[in-house]
């Protein structure tokens, strides 16, 4: 079974076409290195919660927009390789390619499917 790795930041509403510029460098490197699918997915219809929530989560500000995004690997041994050649990619030096956002708010994880319908 495939291996998700899912991701909730907050952008500057400002920068959404910076953002993606940024995505698409960035996705095809990690298809290049394994991924089978990366989705980046701007916030549309994101409610505030009573006890948590999305804006919570990366303490999003006004003026920024939360942005959810996943990478689908074909397992996780194809993941793990992919990631360490990701850090070790000078295209993905942070230096050259500066994440329009701030990273330090993001939250990122690695899951197990358990349940994948399809119609």
């Amino acid at each position: 079974m495939s291996y998700i790795d899912g991701f909730v930041l907050a952008v500057p509403t400002a920068n959404k076409e910076e953002f993606l510029a940024h995505a698409r460098m960035g996705d095809v490197v990690f298809i290049e290195y394994g991924a089978l699918r990366v989705v980046e997915c701007w916030g549309d219809d994101v409610p505030p919660g009573k006890t948590t929530d999305f804006f919570g989560a990366v303490k999003a500000t006004p003026d920024e927009t939360v942005v959810f995004s996943w990478i689908e690997w074909p397992d996780k041994a194809t993941r793990d390789a992919g990631m360490q050649k990701m850090m070790e990619d000078p295209r993905m030096d942070p230096s050259k390619n500066p994440m329009p956002f701030d990273g330090a708010r993001m939250i990122y994880g690695g899951f197990v499917p358990i349940l994948d319908l399809l119609p």
